[in-house]
């Protein structure tokens, strides 16, 4: 069994497709209610995964998926980056999204570089950590375009394939997404739990 350490119904959902074929049973935080979510502290993506992934073993002796991902934007210096769930504070993340596009402004396409970077870390049974980075290239659009994914999807365009990452469906940008790639990094360690 493999505790996904995230109260974010989305990642849950993207997660649970990309481990499917792993064959390990989830679970994630939505059954265990009780347990307070730990301050993120670190500097680095990988330092709050293992921060997370450490705490949750922790509290439920299982092993524990984590990860750390954010939006880092050349132009903005790498911003928002470790703080892109809290970029602009407490508001809605249509807002967030805005008050980035509203930072870039008018810049051309060669200006607005950016990646989504990921950490995933798997803590197994015995709490011992093993770390898997991921990232993806791409380019920030002028405005947000697409239905799917979730965060800021809508505004991460992907020249090779012509659209954002929210105008992909969810089993493509699964392949090739900086989660998906970190998570798929963890593959082999992951089926030992079952094994």
């Amino acid at each position: 069994m493999l505790l996904l350490a995230t109260g974010n119904r989305h990642k849950v959902g993207e997660l649970s497709e990309i481990l499917q074929e792993t064959g390990v049973r989830l679970v994630d935080l939505a059954d265990y209610p009780g347990i307070p979510e730990p301050v993120e502290t670190e500097s680095t993506f990988e330092g709050n995964a293992i921060l997370k992934a450490r705490y949750y073993h922790e509290k439920t002796g299982l092993a524990v998926l984590a990860d750390d991902s954010g939006l880092e934007v050349d132009a903005l210096d790498g911003r928002p980056g470790v703080q892109s769930a809290r970029y602009g504070g407490d508001i809605p993340h249509s807002d967030k999204i805005a008050l980035l596009l509203e930072e870039l402004g008018e810049l051309p396409d060669d200006l607005r570089t950016a990646r989504f970077r990921c950490v995933a870390v798997l803590v197994d049974a015995q709490g011992r950590p093993t770390v898997s980075p991921g990232a993806v290239e791409g380019l920030i659009s002028y405005a947000p375009r697409g239905e799917g994914g979730f965060g800021y999807d809508p505004i991460f365009y992907l020249p090779e394939h012509g659209c954002t990452m929210a105008e992909l469906p969810g089993e493509v940008k699964n392949s090739l997404s900086h989660r998906g790639r970190a998570v798929r990094g963890l593959f082999s360690q992951i089926q030992a739990l079952i094994d």
